[in-house]
């Protein structure tokens, strides 16, 4: 099965009796028509994690004592924060749930649009309200840090000490802050001709002093990373661990004790009543088959923290349903649009012929 329309009109030879009829697919049969399936609702579980690395500076043992900067730290570290978790359903086959369209002659549900893995999207119309909102953005790559040494003049790459390398450095970065004050109050011995201009030597003056500092207070680069998870709910779930997290390693599997366990619960709020097995097997299923969808309140959480917390529509909470026969025949041009995500019934229009 591709995705698009699907023209069958050419291939039919057209006699009085046509209807269109729906019959369960079995592996094998070669009828004429096209097979499709309902979907069953998964979800697709973002989870969107900070990564924070700090890396101490060369001379953070005389950042006080040469710039007066208390509470410098000597000690790296690598750690982690969930910033969001996005949760999307998504359809996907339900291989228990085909169908089978037969196109009979004069039927005029003679265009069907799927989705690429065989999902019913449309009949006799293109479906323009399930279009996709287009790629996630790809995760954050962080910018490489300036390196400092490229401002370093060569009296301090020459220095014989650390300690002096340190000393020296400060007093350049106490120079570029007197000529940063000079240019604001026009008391530079060299102003430049017009506003732009000191803009960029202001802007060149800052960028030499912050590589400079990063000797001192050292260096933190975050970086945002995504991580994907699916989830197929059949019933009911009371606080399942979704995965775990570590403030050092960030996302790991479930079954990774070296991270805390974040869960997910999931309660199907019951909106559609559901037809018993008896009622099931009696309900015949003679014409276009489509799920009346059901709704169930998701929450994903770790300790009394929240990350995310909804209601979503499911079809394996709701029923399955028809559209007769009738609305498809040589009489009635019926155009249908689906949600593939849930078997839904978007839209429906008919016109007399």
């Amino acid at each position: 099965m591709k995705t698009g329309l699907f023209a069958f009109a050419l291939l039919l030879s057209l006699s009085a009796s046509a209807q269109t009829r729906v019959s369960g697919y079995a592996p094998g049969q070669n009828e004429e028509g096209v097979t499709y399936f309902l979907p069953q609702t998964t979800l697709s579980i973002t989870v969107v994690a900070e990564k924070t690395v700090f890396t101490p500076g060369d001379f953070c043992r005389y950042a006080e004592k040469y710039l007066r900067l208390t509470g410098v730290s000597a000690q790296a570290y690598e750690q982690w924060k969930i910033k969001e978790v996005k949760v999307v359903p998504v359809g996907t086959p339900d291989k228990d749930q085909a169908y089978t369209i037969e196109l009979k002659d004069k039927t005029v549900a003679s265009l069907v649009e799927l989705t690429p893995d065989g999902i019913l999207k449309a009949i006799n119309t293109h479906n323009t309200l399930a279009e996709g909102s287009g790629e996630e953005p790809a995760s954050e790559t962080p910018q490489a840090p300036v390196n400092p040494r490229d401002y370093m003049t060569e009296e301090i790459l020459m220095a014989g000490s650390t300690a002096k390398m340190a000393e020296l450095t400060a007093k350049e970065i106490y120079n570029i802050r007197e000529s940063k004050n000079s240019l604001t109050r026009g008391q530079a011995d060299y102003m430049p001709t017009d506003g732009e201009s000191l803009k960029i030597m202001l802007a060149n003056l800052n960028r030499q002093e912050a590589a400079l500092l990063q000797l001192f207070e050292g260096t933190t680069v975050t970086e945002t990373k995504k991580f994907n998870l699916t989830l197929l709910p059949t019933g009911n779930i009371d606080k399942e661990v979704l995965f775990r997290f570590s403030k050092r390693l960030g996302v790991v599997g479930a079954n990774n004790l070296a991270g805390e366990p974040v869960y997910v619960s999931l309660e199907n709020r019951n909106t559609v009543p559901m037809a018993s097995p008896e009622e099931k097997a009696k309900k015949k299923l003679e014409g276009v088959v489509y799920n009346v969808p059901g709704k169930a309140h998701v929450t994903v959480f770790q300790g009394k923290e929240k990350y995310y917390e909804g209601e979503l529509p499911f079809a394996q909470f709701g029923n399955r349903e028809i559209l007769s026969k009738k609305l498809f025949d040589k009489k009635t041009t019926t155009q249908v649009m689906f949600d593939p995500t849930t078997g839904g019934v978007l839209k429906i229009t008919a016109d007399e012929n």
